[in-house]
């Protein structure tokens, strides 16, 4: 690209520098042809002016001083036309090179804005299709296509696998815990037994909690959602609902002002996000803590806030929270440390944003906000 069009802006300035000279040299011959051939009919030289400037008597110039006011006049005239010639063309060949960088910058622009966007979402179905010429940015949009084409096919594989294991043992967990309740109930287990008896069912119960999680990340990263209203008002006090007597039992006190926060998205996933940001504040708390739960909607978006009091977290530790199987330095043996990643996975797959910050006195506050339906007022924060 850049050496055809230094050719052609080259062979453009050499034709117009060969036809200036040209026209040069046609408008300056009078200076050295013999005064007998421009005027035959004259005897002697004439002082008045010709329409080229005052004629100069031939008695008084030499044909080497008409050549030289010749050289010297052509030579001017050529040196001021070709600067303005190599100006004009200068100003085009910036401004050609403007528009090559700047088309070649626009498509680099592309690959960077879908990297970008890919990198904050939950899904790898978007692809670049760069048009244009098989150039070099061309051969790095159609490459970060074929990756991301790679990608896709893992993490769905990853996911489909999770899913179809989860399922799998479902079965034979619900057979084990069958199997261990029948004969308890039923006191055909000699007491010195009991003991290891429900701390089999109680393994068997927090198997069955991790499946479920692990259900529940993996469908919350599928993007395959069954789109309704849903409000988030409601989500957070079907929350409050089932955690009270964990909370109660946990000695946390949780103060809610949950109003009105219509989206539409999956309900069960949505119900999903407020319960287990509730379960975490109550789980990763102390004695005698508090938690909090907002929700509303403030431009355009709705929202649901819970914070709670606990441990001291350094900023550097909140990213690790929210991966899977990661847990506070203060944890309860009945979490899966799978909550926090399950509501990121919910989050991003709604196309909504995610925020956790620390509070100065221990503890963390995460705030979860997607798109608002159209038809929602406009609530103000409390």
């Amino acid at each position: 690209m850049t050496t055809t069009v230094f050719a052609v802006l080259g062979s453009g300035l050499l034709v117009l520098n060969w036809l200036s000279a040209r026209q040069l040299l046609k408008d300056n011959r009078h200076r050295i042809e013999p005064e007998s051939v421009l005027a035959p009919a004259q005897t002697e030289p004439s002082p008045t002016a010709t329409p080229q400037g005052p004629s100069i008597p031939a008695s008084l110039t030499s044909p080497a001083q008409r050549f030289e006011d010749f050289q010297h006049t052509v030579l001017s005239d050529l040196l001021l036309r070709s600067l303005l010639l190599l100006a004009v063309f200068a100003a085009l060949a910036g401004l050609l090179a403007w528009w090559g960088s700047s088309r070649s910058l626009h498509r680099l622009s592309q690959v960077t804005a879908a990297a970008r966007r890919i990198s904050t979402g939950s899904t790898l179905d978007e692809r670049l299709g760069l048009t244009g010429p098989h150039d070099e940015v061309r051969e790095l949009g159609d490459t970060f296509d074929t990756m991301l084409d790679r990608l896709d096919r893992s993490f769905t594989a990853q996911r489909r696998f999770t899913s179809h294991a989860s399922h799998e043992l479902r079965t034979p967990l619900t057979l084990q815990r069958t199997a261990l309740e029948i004969p308890l109930a039923q006191g055909r287990v000699p007491a010195d037994l009991r003991p290891a008896f429900q701390r089999a069912l109680d393994a068997n119960a927090r198997s069955e909690r991790l499946i479920a999680a692990l259900l529940t990340l993996a469908r919350g990263e599928s993007a395959q959602l069954t789109p309704q209203s849903v409000d988030l008002e409601d989500a957070a006090r079907d929350a409050l609902a089932d955690l009270a007597d964990e909370a109660r039992t946990a000695g946390i006190r949780i103060t809610a002002d949950p109003v009105p926060a219509p989206v539409t998205g999956d309900p069960s996933l949505l119900r999903q996000i407020a319960l287990n940001l509730l379960a975490n504040a109550v789980r990763h708390n102390h004695r005698d803590g508090t938690a909090t739960v907002t929700t509303g909607t403030l431009g355009g978006l709705a929202f649901i806030e819970v914070g709670n009091t606990g441990p001291v977290l350094d900023p550097d530790e909140i990213p690790a929270l929210f991966e899977p199987f990661q847990r506070g330095r203060e944890h309860r043996s009945d979490g899966t440390g799978l909550g926090l990643a399950v509501v990121r996975a919910i989050t991003l797959t709604h196309h909504g944003k995610l925020t956790a910050t620390p509070r100065p006195g221990g503890g963390l506050t995460v705030r979860v906000e997607l798109p608002a339906t159209p038809e929602s007022p406009h609530v103000p924060p409390r």
